[in-house]
Formats: C-alpha cells, structure tokens, sequence
C-alpha cells in the first residue's frame, strides 16, 4: 500500500469520526437550544426553534428523532462543504499543477458506501420505535370522538354520558361585544367593512386577548378537557371534507376523513391547556379550526364531566376556572417558597 494510499485510509478515519461526532454534538445542542426557545408550553411562540415542548410519551420521542435527524443533516452539509473547500484550496491549479492520475481507492469506496448505510440504520431504528409506539394503541382510560366540519369541530364523550358539544373559533369581534356589549359594537364597528374593520378590531381586541387569558387563532369557546396522567383514544372523521385532528404537544396528528373513523392515542404528563389546528387544507376558512384541549386534575374532570352530562355548561366553565386558579395560586406558592 503507497503512502498515499495510507494517508487517505487515515484521512477518512478521522472524517468519519469528526461526522459522527458532529452529528451527536449537532443532536443534543438542537434538542437544549429548541426547548429553550420552543416556548410557552402548548402553542407556538415567536421565533421558535425546534418543536413546541413535548407533554406525551410519543411527543418526547418525535422531539427526539427531530433532533437527532437535523444533527445528522446538518452534520452532512458542513462535511461536505469541508470537502469542498479542501478541494478547492488543495488540488487548485496553482497548488497542484500536475494532478494526480490516482482512479481507485478500495478503502475510500467502501467508505462512501458502507457510511450512508450506517447512517440509515441509525435514522432507521428510532424511526420504526417512533411507528410502533403511536400505532399500538394502549388500553384507554378515555375515548374522545372527533368529528371536523367546515369549519368547527364537534367533540363527543361516548363513555362518559354520551354529551356532546361544538368547538369554534373565538374572534376579535366575540372580545369586543363581550366587553363593551352588543349595541355599543355595533355603534363603533356597524359603519366599516373589508381590511378597514379587520385592522380596527384586531387594534381594539389585543390587550382583551391577554387579559382573558386567550391565545388568537387558537383559542375556541369550549375546549376538551381530559385528565392528566391517563391514555385518551381520539376517534377522527369529518361529516364533508377532509380535515385533521392535530396537537403537536402530544405528538397527535391524525386525518378526518368522511366516512372513516380513524385513530390516534395520547397520555398528557402535564396539567395546562394546550392548542392545535386543523392541518389538512378544508377550504376558506381553514385557519380558523383550532383544537383547544385543557388537561385537568381527575377529580376536576369527573365534576366537569357531570355537570356536562347534566347540560349544565355554566357550572362545567365555573369549575375549569376554579381550576385553573387553584393551580396557578399553587405555583405561585411553590415559587415563593423556592424564592424564599
């Protein structure tokens, strides 16, 4: 074997060792530096890098297969940039003015074949985990059917009662007349239309948005409540077009299609209320059917379910409130303590 020969064997040795490296390195900054910024917790925020923080066990693993494919991809690119600019300082005409009538290289062409597979495999074995853990449904504690409709979704309880209710859109108009009431609405907005009551409204509702304690685009009048800690089944069709149940905090995405039930499993880890939308286009107002989901205590959701199944909404909306403000006097009280 020629000098050369054994320096390229080496030279590759170190190539190889520097991409994995990389791509591990790559891997892991991804996954702090995205958590970091892919926040607050269930819905998207400006600026955010990496996926949304994961409140699910297939969520932690979609979070972590992204991460450890960008580290990869993002690996390749720099190495073969690297390779580029060797070549272009290395074996330019000045540097290298009799080329090299070098054609084979057996270690070099194993190399280029052998490390593609390996880095298959490695994207391979999580990728079949990842498959296997959202399609072996565990056995449910709750099932939740999901029927999309142009262009609201429809949430049903078929264990707990049968009970049933509409999921739409809060807008700016529906702050604005619960603030300052139907006639005064009117008054103010009656004699605009077009882009000049959109900008109007969407001027007058921003600080109403934050003073609720709602998100724009994502927020609805009723959301679904489930219990923390327990497996939840989500049965998805449509009654027209097809549209798609999706919350990416739990890792839930799943087509509603007419005429088809299909299926998707969640176990939030986490009390909060966290936000998705419709992700299959359905029509005009597509972007506006978002999913509103508020993981709760057991014992809130069982009180929340019975004053459901009694048709009884003003007192299931007073019980979430209870809720949330027992669990937000909670955390303020752990942060004193840990301040103190």
């Amino acid at each position: 074997m020629t000098k050369r020969s054994i320096g390229a064997n080496t030279a590759m040795g170190y190539v190889t060792a520097i991409f994995l490296g990389l791509a591990a390195v790559l891997g892991s900054g991804l996954a702090r530096f995205g958590s970091v910024l892919a926040a607050p917790v269930g819905q998207p925020s400006d600026w955010e890098i990496g996926l949304q923080p994961p409140n699910s066990e297939v969520a932690r693993s979609i979070d972590s297969f992204y991460n450890l494919t960008n580290g990869i991809i993002i690996a390749i690119g720099l190495f073969v940039m690297i390779l580029i600019i060797v070549a272009l300082v290395r074996f330019r005409e000045k540097a290298n003015p009799v080329p090299s009538k070098t054609t084979h290289n057996s270690f070099l062409e194993v190399a280029w074949t052998a490390l593609p597979i390996m880095i298959l495999l490695i994207i391979a074995i999580p990728s079949f985990k990842l498959l296997f853990l959202q399609y072996s449904y565990p056995k449910p504690d709750l099932t939740i059917k999901a029927i999309g409709s142009q262009w609201y979704w429809t949430h049903e309880y078929p264990d707990q009662g049968g009970f049933s209710f509409d999921s739409n859109i809060i807008r700016d108009e529906d702050l604005l007349t619960r603030a300052m009431g139907e006639d005064a609405f009117n008054k103010k907005y009656g004699n605009l239309e077009g882009t000049a009551l959109s900008k109007a409204l969407y001027r007058d509702a921003a600080p109403l948005w934050k003073k609720y304690g709602l998100v724009r685009q994502l927020s609805t009048d009723t959301a679904v409540v489930v219990p923390v800690g327990k497996v939840v089944h989500v049965l998805v069709t449509a009654e027209d077009v097809i549209h798609d149940w999706t919350i990416p905090a739990f890792g839930s995405k799943i087509d509603a299609v007419p005429g088809r039930i299909s299926a998707t499993w969640f176990r939030a880890d986490k009390k909060g209320v966290f936000y998705g939308q419709c992700s299959e286009l359905c029509g005009k107002d597509h972007g506006n059917m978002p999913i509103m989901v508020r993981v709760v205590d057991q014992g809130t959701f069982d009180a929340w379910a019975a004053a459901m199944r009694a048709n009884d909404d003003k007192k299931a909306k007073q019980i979430l409130i209870k809720a949330e403000l027992r669990d937000k006097q909670t955390k303020k009280l752990a942060a004193l303590k840990s301040d103190y």
